[in-house]
């Protein structure tokens, strides 16, 4: 336990998540529900990032795609609504078994290629869900679609905002536990060792390409439940949630984040969104603004901001050895490092 004060990346993801428990408290409270919206839209984006981590972070491949998962998983809720259908465990079959689907289609297709080859193609996918959604006049086409109802399971009903904070705080953290066991998993140590070596994996005898398959679905289901709560906690499914722009800030998030660390998608979701929202404020020219400090924390850590992190993990034992070796009656710091004997 009193290690654990010595590591911040290990405590400020645990730090954040109790901030993030405590403020439907506190904006009920204050009377100001907008926060609530606010930090359940943070919440979701931090759980999409999760499902790209998947892809991007564990297996290396780079998807310019996840954005169609996030709008599928939007016009389940949407289309069923439209039918008078407010079923949430209806709502949440369809979402994961139209996303796993596409997934593995376009998955299937993409892994054929690598590089830019499959940026390129996974950003075609993601348009050509844009143009579909949009090309649907009935279900109101570019303009979205109206939810209705929301999704119900039970007792819980997702209509309301403070029902969707908690439940996507739940997934976020069932997210993050599912991160850290797949990490050190066999399947998460082979797209892991992939993503370093795939020939080397293929030599082994393993089916890299059928392990990265699987990574790609799970990663498109899980956005797609991102993109479930996501409509309900704006009513609405918009065929903009599927624009290339939007997988591009979820890479984002996990670059800032930590490209591959458990908690770098929640603490890229607070800091991007967070720090959006704040030079939103500011200025209307937040943008010139916000583009070199993304580059900065990128500059600074290599695996972002968990990486910055990380570096202030080391500096306690070396200032504990220090000091150790300095309050140690007659020895002096350099030989207890070079002469065992002196030591002695």
């Amino acid at each position: 336990m009193a290690s654990l004060i010595y590591r911040p990346s290990h405590w400020v993801p645990v730090l954040v998540l109790l901030m993030l428990t405590g403020v439907p408290f506190v904006a009920l409270a204050m009377d100001q529900t907008f926060y609530i919206a606010f930090f359940a839209r943070i919440i979701i984006y931090a759980i999409a990032a999760c499902a790209l981590n998947v892809a991007l972070g564990y297996g290396g491949l780079v998807s310019f795609g996840h954005s169609l998962f996030l709008g599928v998983g939007g016009y389940a809720v949407g289309l069923a609504s439209f039918y008078g259908i407010g079923n949430g465990w209806i709502h949440l079959l369809l979402c994961l078994v139209a996303c796993g689907s596409i997934a593995f289609v376009t998955g299937a297709i993409s892994l054929r290629t690598s590089g830019i080859a499959f940026i390129m193609i996974t950003l075609a996918f993601a348009q050509m869900g844009y143009f579909f959604f949009v090309s649907l006049k009935a279900y109101g086409g570019d303009d979205g679609l109206s939810i209705s109802m929301g999704s119900r399971f039970g007792p819980i009903d997702l209509s309301s905002a403070v029902h969707v904070y908690a439940v996507s705080l739940i997934v976020l953290v069932l997210s993050l536990w599912w991160l850290a066991r797949l990490r050190v998993a066999p399947f998460g140590m082979v797209i892991r060792g992939a993503k370093q070596n795939a020939r080397r994996v293929n030599a082994m005898g393993i089916p890299v390409i059928r392990y990265q398959l699987f990574a790609y679905v799970l990663s498109g289901m899980l956005c797609g439940v991102a993109g479930l709560l996501l409509s309900n906690l704006n009513a609405f499914a918009s065929p903009s949630t599927l624009a290339w722009s939007v997988s591009g800030e979820l890479i984002v998030i996990v670059v800032i984040g930590g490209l591959g660390t458990v908690s770098g998608p929640l603490l890229g979701a607070v800091v991007f969104l967070g720090l959006e929202e704040v030079l939103k404020g500011w200025t209307d020219h937040w943008m010139i603004v916000f583009g070199p400090l993304i580059v900065l924390v990128a500059l600074l850590g290599k695996r972002g901001i968990v990486g910055i992190l990380e570096r202030f993990d080391r500096r306690p034992a070396s200032d504990r050895a220090s000091n150790l070796a300095a309050t140690s009656p007659g020895v002096s710091p350099s030989r207890t490092s070079a002469d065992p004997k002196g030591a002695a």
